[in-house]
């Protein structure tokens, strides 16, 4: 008996422990990432599916928050039905259910306009116990599990061709997210009373919901976090921590994270904020964690913003454009030319704001580099090297150091010009070379004799090779009839 009763209460511990865990955030390692082995093409769940916990209360309708007169209601009765507004929005309804309950749908709709409108529209409303209510029923509504990410098999720059996976939840959720934004947009709002409840675990929880497949979640979450970052300076080494983490897992562990994006717009406005010069943590940020996000196969999704990032780095502190540079050439796509377009185009953002001390510094690589992509096969990578030339500060650039940049950029332009399948290249390729002989008339006249005599070098050393196998073939062949000679 007694055995009996000790295995029940385990049985009973093990069953509250599990429905107490629904409520929480989601797990940080999830074994359901995992890549999947084949491609599904059937339309996944939405998130709501997995929501943490659905109310079965029943949602009773409240006296309306407009109706009540701020010089005739006291107080006391205002704050109460304020804060029973806020509890009734804690319950969840199942947007996925055979029959939802529209009634019920319908009446948490109106209830948070209401409330929205209340503090956006009433100085004074923001007491104390509003700020745990409110943290509350956030949490209630939005802190969920998601399904598991099945998109990291699909191949490179399809993104654009699927269309989103939107949440069937989102006419409350939206209301939610703009609830808490103008809680604490609000002129009463006090960070000193909201910091015991928006803690780290909070912060964990709202940036665990960046892996929402729906967008429209995801820009409000990012301007809910960034909201965040500027009232809470507690927090703000916490939440820069996370970021490179979460990063570090989708660069080196392949975790899925549908929010690159929106973390780095985020950064992208920290950065800018960054006082000059730079600490050590931020070059390190720079170094070890943005050049990498380069090599991700999902790059497209995020890559303005990251280049945005970079720029950013490189404005604030020139002396990281060298190992900037240099890192991201580490990166450079070998066969992904549509990758090799928009690193194109990042380099020249780089070089529209780089100071002359740094461009001697990177120009000998860069250049060999401009010279690969300007051969390339490919018509629209050769394309986007070739209008750096557009660019007038690059062209100042270019023609301060001509000596050095125009013999290794010579030759792969010159024999484009005679032999490149492309008429939109020849002629691009053609500009070029008139603004190098605008440039360096004496310069081009060398190079063109230099280039016109190893050409020949080279013609001469083709033939000579030719004219030494063609002996070798005719000795093969005599060789071969006197063998037969003498067998016979």
């Amino acid at each position: 008996t007694l055995l009996y009763t000790i295995k029940f209460e385990k049985i009973n511990v093990a069953r509250e422990e599990s429905n107490g865990l629904m409520g929480t955030s989601p797990p940080t390692s999830d074994p359901f990432t995992k890549k999947s082995a084949k491609k599904t093409k059937s339309k996944r769940l939405s998130s709501t599916s997995f929501t943490a916990l659905i109310n079965n209360q029943e949602f009773q309708l409240l006296p309306s928050l407009k109706d009540i007169s701020f010089a005739d209601t006291p107080v006391a009765e205002r704050n109460e039905l304020f804060l029973k507004k806020l509890q009734q929005c804690c319950i969840v309804f199942d947007f996925n259910a055979p029959e939802p309950d529209s009634k019920g749908i319908e009446q948490k709709r109106q209830t948070l306009n209401e409330i929205i409108e209340y503090i956006a529209n009433n100085n004074g409303v923001l007491f104390e116990a509003v700020y745990p209510e409110s943290i509350k029923m956030l949490q209630c509504n939005v802190v969920r599990c998601f399904p598991p990410n099945q998109e990291d098999d699909k191949e490179d720059f399809d993104n654009d061709e699927e269309e989103p996976n939107y949440d069937p939840s989102w006419p409350h959720l939206q209301l939610v997210y703009e609830y808490f934004l103008k809680f604490m947009e609000s002129a009463d709002f006090q960070p000193s009373l909201c910091k015991k409840y928006c803690d780290q675990k909070f912060v964990i929880q709202i940036m665990n919901l960046f892996n929402s497949e729906d967008p429209r979640e995801r820009d409000l979450l990012k301007t809910m976090l960034h909201r965040i970052y500027g009232k809470f300076l507690g927090l703000r080494s916490f939440i820069r921590k996370n970021i490179n983490y979460i990063f570090l897992r989708y660069i080196f562990e392949g975790e899925p994270c549908n929010g690159v994006a929106e973390f780095l717009e985020i950064l992208g406005s920290i950065i800018n904020g960054f006082a000059v010069p730079l600490k050590q943590e931020h070059r390190h940020f720079l170094l070890k964690v943005l050049i990498p996000l380069h090599k991700p196969r999902g790059i497209a999704a995020y890559h303005a913003q990251l280049a945005y990032c970079i720029v950013q780095f490189v404005e604030k502190d020139p002396s990281l454009t060298e190992p900037t540079v240099l890192g991201i050439m580490k990166l450079w796509p070998k066969t992904n030319s549509a990758k090799e377009v928009m690193l194109l185009g990042e380099m020249e953002e780089i070089l529209d704001i780089i100071e002359p001390a740094q461009f001697k510094k990177i120009m000998l690589p860069l250049f060999k580099m401009l010279a690969k992509a300007v051969s390339s096969p490919q018509f629209q990578v050769a394309e986007r090297a070739l209008y750096f030339w557009n660019n007038e500060y690059i062209m100042s650039l270019i023609e301060e150091h001509s000596r050095v940049i125009m013999p290794i950029m010579f030759p792969a332009l010159y024999l484009l010009s005679k032999d490149h399948w492309n008429q939109t290249i020849v002629a691009l390729v053609y500009n070029v070379l008139k603004t190098f002989m605008e440039m360096n008339n004496q310069l081009f006249d060398e190079l063109t004799l230099s280039y016109k005599a190893d050409r020949q070098k080279e013609r001469r050393k083709a033939a000579l090779r030719e004219e030494a196998w063609r002996k070798v073939q005719l000795r093969a062949i005599e060789a071969s009839s006197n063998n037969h000679i003498g067998a016979g």
